[in-house]
């Protein structure tokens, strides 16, 4: 059990989880990111697994945007008799997404690289914010 480009292993929840999170959103093909198993893939468990559950829902809720509603889950699974977190992410539609206090910035806007989570380069977040600008822009009907 290794990282890759999909899968983030995460000993426990920590300050990272938004921008590991802001990161699968803007990624392709989405991510999956274990809470409870280290890096070196050591499954550790993780403690009160259901208040937890409810903390990851709502950090990712309340500190992503656009919102991130319909393309996350947050599961509990056992493994080895240990409680672990798996939260899956989709690819959004609402590219860039970012980290609500930082906005749409280098700061803010992540991507995927191999294993690691990278800052988004400005030409890319302004690239990703016309494409979704012109698509939307497109769907709304002429009155005339």
């Amino acid at each position: 059990m290794t990282e890759s480009n999909r899968i983030e292993y995460k000993r426990e929840l920590s300050n990272n989880l938004e921008r590991e999170a802001v990161a699968f959103l803007n990624y392709h093909d989405g991510g999956v990111i274990y809470i409870g198993i280290d890096k070196g893939g050591q499954i550790v468990g993780v403690s009160n697994p259901d208040a937890l559950q409810l903390t990851i829902k709502d950090r990712i809720k309340h500190n992503i945007q656009p919102s991130a509603l319909g393309l996350f889950d947050v599961i509990l699974e056992q493994r080895d008799g240990k409680s672990v977190i798996k939260i899956i992410l989709a690819s959004g539609t609402e590219k860039p997404y970012y980290l609500r206090k930082y906005g749409m910035s280098e700061k803010g806007c992540f991507m995927r690289l191999g294993s690691a989570t990278e800052p988004m380069p400005p030409a890319m977040i302004e690239e990703l914010f016309a494409r979704r600008t012109r698509n939307s822009l497109t769907r709304i009907r002429s009155p005339r």
